[in-house]
C-alpha cells in the first residue's frame, strides 16, 4: 500500500469516527429532549422574561407607540390650559383638571382605554407568536430547550408587563404635566370628599392596576388569536375588531343581556376606585370578567400551541 493510500484510509477512518461521535451526540440530545427534560437552569424564567421584555422594548414601532400614548396627556393638558372648560361642561375629570393636575392623568386614561391602549396591546399580541412564526424564529425558540407551555406563559407575562408599562406611562406623564401646568393638591373624590396628595396617588395606582388587569384579559385573547396565524398584522386587526365590536354592542340597549359578558363593559368602572370609601361593585365585576377571559383564552392558546405543527 502506498503512502497516499495509507493517508486516504486514515482520513476516511477519522471521518467515520467523527461522524459516529456526532451521531451519538445527536441521539443523546434527542433522548434528552424526548425523554424527561433535565432540570431547568435556576433563574431561566427570569432571564427568558427579561429577554422578551428587551425584545419588545427594542422594537421601533413599540417605541413610537409609547410616544403616542405619552403624547395624549400632554395634548389634553395644554388644550385645557389654553381654553379651560367652564364648570359643569364636559366629563367630570376634564372639568376638574384646572383645580388639580392629577385629573390630567385620569382624563388621559379615560380617553386612551377606549382605543389607544387596546391598540398597543393588540400590536404586542400580534408580535408574540404570529410575529415569531412569520420571521421564522418560533421554531428556534423551542430548541433552547423551552417547552411550549413555558414559552406561552413567558410571552403572556411579557404582554401583561407591556400593558402595565403603557398604562403607567400615561398616568405618570399625566401627573407630571398636570402638576407643572395646574399644580396638585387634595383630590376631590366622586363621593365629594377630599383625599390628600399621597392617598390620591395611591388611588391613581389602584386605577393603573385595575386597567392593567382589564388589558391583561385582552392580552390573553390576543395571544390566542396570535397562535391561529403567522401574520402579526392579521392578529392585531382581529383583536381590534373584537374591541370595537364590544364597544358598539355595549352601547346598544337592545342587547343589554349581553353587556355584562363583554370584555370592555366594566373598563370604565375604574371610577369606583375614586369613591370614598372605595366601591367594588363595578370594578369587582370587571375583575371577575377579566379573570374569566384570561383563563378561557390562555387555555385555548395553550391547547392550540401544544398541537400546532411549527415549521417556521
Amino acid at each position: 500500500m502506498s503512502a497516499a493510500e495509507v493517508s486516504t484510509a486514515g482520513a476516511v477512518t477519522a471521518g467515520a469516527v467523527t461522524a459516529g461521535a456526532v451521531t451519538a451526540g445527536a441521539v443523546t440530545a434527542g433522548a434528552t429532549t424526548a425523554g424527561v427534560p433535565s432540570r431547568p437552569v435556576p433563574g431561566w424564567a427570569w432571564r427568558f422574561f427579561w429577554s422578551e421584555v428587551r425584545l419588545v422594548a427594542g422594537r421601533r414601532r413599540n417605541q413610537a407607540g409609547l410616544a403616542v400614548l405619552a403624547a395624549v396627556p400632554v395634548v389634553v393638558a395644554f388644550a385645557v390650559k389654553a381654553s379651560a372648560p367652564r364648570p359643569g361642561r364636559g366629563p367630570d375629570f376634564l372639568s376638574s383638571i384646572t383645580s388639580n393636575g392629577l385629573f390630567v392623568a385620569l382624563t388621559a386614561l379615560t380617553a386612551e382605554i377606549a382605543m389607544f391602549l387596546p391598540l398597543a396591546v393588540a400590536m404586542l399580541c400580534g408580535d408574540a407568536i404570529a410575529g415569531e412564526a412569520n420571521q421564522g424564529t418560533l421554531r428556534y425558540l423551542l430548541t433552547v430547550p423551552v417547552t411550549r407551555t413555558r414559552l406561552l406563559f413567558v410571552k403572556y407575562a411579557s404582554l401583561v408587563f407591556g400593558a402595565l408599562w403603557g398604562v403607567t406611562l400615561v398616568a405618570v406623564t399625566g401627573v407630571l404635566v398636570g402638576a407643572a401646568l395646574f399644580g396638585v393638591g387634595p383630590l376631590t373624590t366622586l363621593s365629594g370628599s377630599q383625599l390628600e396628595f399621597v392617598p390620591a396617588l395611591g388611588r391613581l395606582g389602584l386605577v393603573v392596576l385595575y386597567l392593567t388587569a382589564c388589558l391583561a384579559s385582552l392580552a390573553a385573547l390576543g395571544l390566542f388569536v396570535s397562535t391561529l396565524t403567522e401574520q402579526p398584522m392579521a392578529a392585531t386587526i382581529t383583536v381590534m375588531i373584537v374591541v370595537i365590536l364590544s364597544w358598539v354592542l355595549d352601547g346598544v340597549p337592545q342587547v343589554a343581556w349581553l353587556h355584562p359578558w363583554l370584555i370592555v363593559h366594566e373598563w370604565m368602572s375604574f371610577g369606583d376606585l375614586l369613591r370614598d370609601p372605595v366601591s367594588l361593585d363595578g370594578a369587582g365585576r370587571g375583575l371577575w370578567v377579566a379573570l374569566g377571559y384570561a383563563v378561557v383564552f390562555l387555555a385555548a392558546a395553550w391547547a392550540r400551541l401544544s398541537g400546532k405543527d411549527i415549521t417556521s
